[in-house]
């Protein structure tokens, strides 16, 4: 079910009013039934995974708590990383690793040993699980807490697979940790006009975010990435530039619906966007960008490899492996790690050059510290901007074709620019709203702002956003670009 289709319009409003009319103590049974519904409008079956996934850890978490030394909870640590790293290794990463390691023998056989070998790779023919990475490292984190210590487990099977299958935030984050969202399961939450309020003003921006810029912007990136070699060097550098704000707006439309979501009903999902490109640096970029995915890889992989507490050639390892490890987190396919492979290269590049820059900022633009973090946003955003081609291109070859037509640029191309349709000439005045706001909000909150308007003024406001997006908003359903991962 996606936030953006009729069925989930009628679905929120009944979940919400049940929500509110039931005792609490039946609230976490209508939750998780509601949650699981919405996972199996996409296939039915795929519910028995999440329940496969929760037992598991369910009951690993239990077992750990009676258990008093590291040594021995271990091994039902690695039993739950065992059997949900294996879960999903099969669905999402067995075709791409079967796929590649015969090409890899193909071509050594045909290049050194000439044995005649017609077999093909071992495929299976399934549908990746919608959002499978999403709640296996959510419940992941859990069972590492609850052997570390940090985390008692919970003894509340309903609650504990609520946690795992929470509907808002299910199918695309924000990443829940365990010590964050499992309480808000045991408390009360009544009817709170502005909390709710709150809740519902943050889905619209979400849905303008997704139907009014996401979606547009879409259109245009598909047409030009799905057929490169029919199009221009301007056409492929605007397709690049929009799919930058595409995946953006996609990604952080979603959190701000879950978020938006929970809210509404009491809970507090974690912020999983602070404006990304108006980071100065990469690691700063990081900081603002999926944030509960970069502090899981903190947490959980970055920090038991040693961090930035080791020689300095193996912290640059650590963060190598780190980035390579979540290029292939987004998908099964090379783009995906190359574009891990880059945001490693350019950590590590941005700590050994830090006083370099310092000094090239300094000579270039003096004391103007306005004019040095201006530079410095510009950089970033373009080094992001480059990653984002291997993110995008259906293939490794596409994304070269991709900077291929971009270096064939000519500043007479610039005329094609206003003969971009209506459609795209919306997104880019959508685009330039998206900029501002985000501007602001570096300054000052929107929200302090919005709630010291007279009452005239907000409904005003609440008005034209809403009307900006059933006019100017696409409705054909599309999906979220992280369902795929």
């Amino acid at each position: 079910m996606l936030f953006n289709s009729l069925e989930f319009i009628v679905f929120f409003p009944i979940v919400i009013a049940l929500y509110f009319a039931i005792p609490h103590r039946y609230r976490w049974v209508l939750l998780l039934a509601a949650s699981y519904y919405f996972y199996m409008s996409w296939k039915v079956e795929y519910i028995l995974i999440i329940i496969f996934s929760t037992v598991v850890d369910y009951v690993c978490g239990i077992k750990m708590e009676n258990i008093p030394d590291k040594a021995g909870r271990k091994k039902f640590l690695y039993l739950s990383l065992g059997i949900n790293l294996t879960v999903l290794f099969v669905f999402k990463y067995l075709n791409f690793f079967s796929e590649s390691s015969w090409k890899v023998f193909d071509a050594i056989n045909q290049n050194f040993v000439g044995l005649n070998i017609q077999d093909n790779p071992f495929l299976i023919n399934v549908l990746l699980p919608v959002g499978i990475s999403f709640y296996t490292f959510q419940t992941l984190s859990y069972t590492i807490d609850v052997y570390k210590g940090t985390t008692k487990p919970e003894r509340h099977f309903g609650k504990f697979a609520l946690y795992v299958s929470f509907f808002p935030q299910l199918v695309a984050g924000p990443i829940e940790r365990s010590s964050q969202l499992l309480p808000q399961f045991h408390k009360d939450y009544d009817i709170d006009y502005l909390r709710i309020r709150s809740g519902l003003l943050l889905m619209l921006w979400g849905f303008f975010k997704k139907v009014v810029i996401a979606d547009r912007l879409s259109l245009y990136v598909n047409e030009v990435y799905n057929n490169l070699s029919n199009y221009e060097a301007i056409n492929t550098l605007i397709a690049t530039y929009f799919f930058a704000f595409q995946i953006y707006c996609d990604f952080s439309g979603y959190s701000d619906i879950a978020i938006g979501i929970a809210l509404v009903m009491g809970y507090k999902l974690m912020v999983n966007f602070r404006r990304p490109y108006f980071a100065e640096n990469i690691r700063n970029f990081w900081g603002r960008w999926h944030i509960s995915l970069s502090t899981w890889f903190r947490d959980y992989v970055y920090i038991p490899l040693g961090g930035n507490r080791v020689v300095k050639w193996r912290w640059y390892y650590n963060l190598f492996v780190v980035f390579l490890v979540s290029g292939l987190w987004h998908g099964a396919n090379w783009t995906f790690i190359i574009w891990g492979a880059l945001h490693g290269i350019y950590q590590i590049f941005g700590i050994t050059t830090s006083k370099w820059q310092e000094a090239a900022g300094t000579k270039l633009f003096g004391k103007s510290h306005s004019l040095i973090k201006l530079a410095n946003i510009f950089v970033t955003f373009h080094l992001v901007l480059f990653a984002w081609v291997f993110f995008r291109a259906n293939n490794i070859g596409d994304a070269f074709t991709v900077f291929g037509n971009i270096m064939a640029f000519k500043a007479d191309d610039l005329i094609n620019i206003f003969t971009l349709k209506a459609d795209m000439t919306i997104a880019i005045i959508s685009i330039v709203f998206l900029i501002l706001v985000d501007f602001m909000q570096q300054r000052f909150s929107l929200r302090k702002v919005y709630y010291g308007m007279t009452v005239p003024a907000r409904w005003i406001f609440l008005i034209l956003l809403l009307v900006s997006i059933f006019v100017f908003g696409k409705f054909e359903e599309q999906d979220f670009l992280y369902f795929q991962f």
